[in-house]
């Protein structure tokens, strides 16, 4: 953030911070304005851009609620003593009050008596806001034009000054504007409840009551008392079910288009394994786990903030998160488009643009008490209890018996169809004829054995196959459905499976000669009418790829008939798991180091290699076609670092023995398809046209220009001034490598004694980089202050062969620990880049296990590189610089350590 704009976000909160001690009041005190929760809104030149809203419900000397928008890194706020309403024709009296800082939109608690406000104060609603008019001129104007997207409030509103003559500046009318969201509804009428925690006021001022109650009642019930970790449960799967029916006895559910997800919440979310998150909520740890067991907690801040707020413990929920399109219908192609992202402020961003909502439909543990046993029926009825009246996560109702009735209504709303439980049936993991899928249309999921190219008149068709008892069959072929670029996608995917013979049990007795077999790796979902006698789909049209799903995944399930009266199944008739998942089980496990995919596959750019055969490297005969081909084939572990940095090139056009330079600046000549991002220097006054690599066909291109090894900075264009990662460069000179090893050990376990996870690669030199996680929560000088720290603490554990010295003079064969390297501007030699040294050795990754006395890190060369790489699925340094810690609670373990 420009130092200007953090003094003037600074100036605003002042008044807030006058009127509070920290010490004695739970309201957040952020230092600055962009502290804590990320800010969301743009900048100035981004007026119209939307940011969060909170309504806040306050019982203090007088109830009222609190209206805050959030533009220009603060929360602007208006105490509405009657609250909003809903008719147009209401003018609701509304004083404009002190600017609030933005982790403020969370807050709910009691604040103590004798402090400023004191009473209790819960978020009663939430969401986005999207101005209409710019509200730094509104301000000035006197009138604010927003539209609301929240739980409670919707619709178009406004903000007027009063109109009094001589009146109070601060004194403000708010309106609702005629429109589909208008009622003659007051606040009074709506849900009373928060939509965090579900509590009312004046439950929240009462204090643990409500949960010390449930936890009787579960004492009394015949839940067992064990503790269960959501790590622990084994979900429980659908059958296909065929044709609707309605019966006592059963539930009717929706079926959601999301992602299946189990949630842990206080005791329940478990202390998390190796590459597993728990995060913390505003009052309990959480854990969200997909289908699989892969963890979720990171890609779904929004839900870890709302289910932390959750007033019980020992909480594990089973549900569907989804994402909510225009019309507020579950839409996967924007659930999808969430679950591409991996980086902190991209999540933040979503929590406005795509916000997530959990739809939980069971109940497995609450309070110490394991609920499994218990009937569903009941378990939903705790569930509803325990689950806000509205908000981001949401009871999933349903309808008893008339199950026909309601797929007749899922078919006319274009929602996917219905899930029947028996309501008798407790909860148990796998597949079970208990609880029945009946989707609106059949779908399922094949995988691709073969394809006929387009040719002529005919179009593509695929040749797909299932698993039936282990073994991969025809299932028959789809030939309709593909958009242009479905085709063009579909071919690419497959050109490097192809293989001579069909990969099925059973092969056809004649085939076309035109049918390309090929691995069965590729997987797509496909709908069709029915399955024929002989196995085969009838009218199958293509829906989409799966990259989600595995071909193990795609066996073939035959629709259950629905029971009749005298084969109705009892509680103990299950079946073991088996068959095919769910339609929408998780988004795609992207190893660690794999290319995030977008949600549209760019052309492809022919690139032409110019000079192949030039020898680059002299003494081991390596060419630029060479390096060419390294990066052509590291291209989706290296790409993830690379994407969004602004990148400075070290060019050698005539191998390493040749002259070089860096270049910053990219020359107007570049192919329009090269990305290209204008960043302003402080230092030139002037702005530098820096190459940013975001796919395979720039990476060729910038390597074809003799760029050997890229440099790039710590942080992304969007978010320059907060970096993703702080670095310690250790340097060996003339210091033995042994002693290389035995610094970023130590610096090691400092970092697990502190909580914080660290990354460790080979410099592709002498040396070796251990990189922390930031997440982009500190600026530049806050990273290199943290590197400091803790390059003194290893220093003073290891006088004898760690040194600070800058001058070599002054560290006498030492390994010196270079904390320099953070800062704005600094670069770093992005991992799998060659460097321009005999042997050609290349900057790796490393698993800490390998940071041994037996280490040399000249064996990882442009030539033995493939090899490592061959099979492998996780980049160890990627899965350190995913994380998320707590860097306050890290600062201070250093801190005290330093202390001390």
């Amino acid at each position: 953030m420009p130092r200007d704009r953090r003094r003037r976000e600074g100036e605003a909160l002042a008044p807030y911070r006058r009127k509070r001690l920290p010490e004695s009041t739970p309201e957040p005190f952020a230092q600055t304005a962009a502290s804590g929760v990320e800010r969301i809104a743009g900048s100035q030149g981004d007026a119209l851009q939307p940011g969060r809203f909170v309504v806040q419900l306050h019982q203090a000397r007088r109830r009222h609620y609190d209206l805050r928008l959030e533009w220009g890194g603060v929360l602007h706020s208006w105490a509405v003593p009657k609250g909003p309403s809903l008719d147009p024709a209401e003018k609701r009296f509304a004083v404009a009050t002190e600017d609030h800082p933005i982790e403020y939109a969370e807050f709910e608690g009691v604040i103590p008596a004798g402090n400023y406000g004191a009473g209790a104060m819960i978020v009663w609603d939430r969401g986005v806001w999207v101005p209409h008019l710019d509200p730094e001129a509104g301000m000035a104007k006197g009138k604010q034009l927003f539209e609301l997207q929240g739980h409670k409030l919707r619709g178009l509103w406004t903000l007027v000054r009063s109109g009094r003559r001589d009146g109070d500046p601060n004194e403000w009318l708010l309106i609702k504007k005629p429109d589909g969201a208008a009622s003659g509804a007051d606040a009074a009428d709506l849900e009373p409840g928060s939509v965090l925690s579900g509590l009312t006021v004046e439950e929240l001022a009462a204090g643990p009551r409500r949960a010390e109650e449930l936890a009787a009642e579960l004492a009394r019930s015949e839940a067992p008392e064990a503790a269960l970790t959501v790590a622990a449960v084994q979900p429980m799967l659908a059958e296909s079910g065929g044709r609707p029916f309605s019966r006592p006895g059963w539930l009717f559910e929706l079926k959601y288009d999301g992602f299946r997800l189990l949630s842990g919440i206080g005791t329940a979310a478990g202390r998390g394994g190796e590459g597993e998150a728990v995060a913390a909520g505003p009052r309990r740890p959480v854990r969200l786990l997909y289908r699989s067991g892969r963890d979720a907690t990171a890609a779904f801040p929004d839900l870890v903030r709302a289910l932390g707020s959750l007033p019980y413990d020992g909480l594990v929920l089973d549900g569907e998160v989804v994402v909510l399109d225009a019309e507020a219908r579950p839409s996967f192609s924007l659930l999808q488009r969430r679950a591409r992202l991996t980086r902190r402020p991209d999540l933040e961003r979503a929590t406005v643009e795509l916000p997530a909502v959990y739809y939980a439909f069971d109940l497995l543990a609450c309070q110490g008490h394991d609920l499994r046993p218990l009937p569903l029926a009941r378990r939903k009825e705790l569930l509803r209890r325990v689950l806000p009246g509205a908000g981001p996560v949401r009871f999933a109702d349903h309808v008893e018996e008339r199950g026909e009735e309601l797929y007749a209504a899922v078919r006319r709303a274009g929602v996917e169809g219905l899930v029947a439980k028996r309501a008798d049936s407790s909860y148990r993991g796998g597949r079970t004829n208990l609880w029945r899928k009946l989707k609106a249309e059949r779908t399922g999921d094949f995988v691709v054995v073969g394809y006929t190219p387009a040719r002529g008149g005919s179009g593509l068709r695929l040749h797909l196959g299932g698993l039936e008892e282990g073994k991969l069959i025809s299932v028959g072929r789809v030939g309709t459905g593909f958009t242009r670029d479905d085709e063009r996608q579909i071919v690419a995917e497959l050109a490097g499976l192809v293989r001579p013979d069909p990969p099925l049990s059973e092969p056809p007795a004649a085939a076309a000669r035109s049918v390309v077999w090929v691995e069965p790796r590729l997987v797509v979902e496909v709908r069709f009418t029915e399955d024929t006698a002989a196995g085969q789909l009838r009218h199958p049209v293509f829906v989409r790829l799966r990259p989600d799903k595995r071909p193990e995944d795609c066996s073939r399930e035959r629709p259950t008939e629905e029971p009749g009266p005298a084969e109705e199944p009892g509680p103990a008739e299950e079946r073991g798991p088996g068959g095919r998942g769910d339609r929408a089980e998780e988004p795609p496990a992207s190893p660690a180091g794999a290319a995030t995919p977008k949600p549209e596959r760019p052309r492809r750019r022919a690139v032409r290699i110019t000079n192949r055969d030039k020898v680059f490297w002299p003494d081991d005969g390596y060419t630029k076609g060479d390096l060419v081909d390294h990066y052509r084939a590291v291209a989706p572990w290296l790409l993830p670092y690379l994407r969004d940095r602004p990148l400075v090139l070290d060019r050698y056009p005539d191998g390493i023995t040749g002259k070089s330079f860096f270049q910053k600046n990219a020359p107007e000549a570049v192919p329009e398809w090269v990305r290209t991002e204008a960043v302003w220097s402080q230092d030139s006054a002037a702005e530098t046209r820096y190459f940013v690599c975001d796919d395979e066909e720039t990476l060729v291109y910038l390597a074809n220009l003799g760029t050997i090894p890229f440099h790039m900075g710590s942080s992304r264009v969007g978010s320059l001034s907060t970096p993703d990662w702080c670095i310690l460069d250790l340097d060996a000179k003339d210091a033995p490598f042994a002693a290389v090893v035995e610094v970023a050990k130590a610096i090691r376990r400092l970092c697990d004694e502190a909580g914080l996870p660290a990354g460790v690669k080979t410099s592709g030199a002498t040396g070796l980089h251990v990189l922390l996680p930031l997440a982009c929560r500190l600026p530049h000088e806050g990273a290199r202050q943290l590197a400091e720290l803790l390059a003194r603490l290893v220093v003073a554990e290891l006088p004898e062969i760690a040194s600070i010295a800058r001058l070599p003079a002054g560290r006498r064969g030492k390994v010196y620990v270079d904390y320099l390297q953070n800062g704005y501007g600094k670069l770093l030699v992005a991992p799998y880049s060659v460097r321009p040294l005999p042997g050609a050795p290349v900057s790796t990754p490393l698993e800490w296990s390998e940071v041994d006395g037996e280490f040399d890190p000249a064996r990882f060369t442009l030539r033995t590189l493939p090899a490592r790489l061959a099979g492998r699925r996780d980049d160890p340094l990627r899965a350190a610089l995913d994380a998320a810690p707590d860097l306050a609670a890290a600062l201070g373990r250093l801190t005290g350590r330093m202390a001390g």
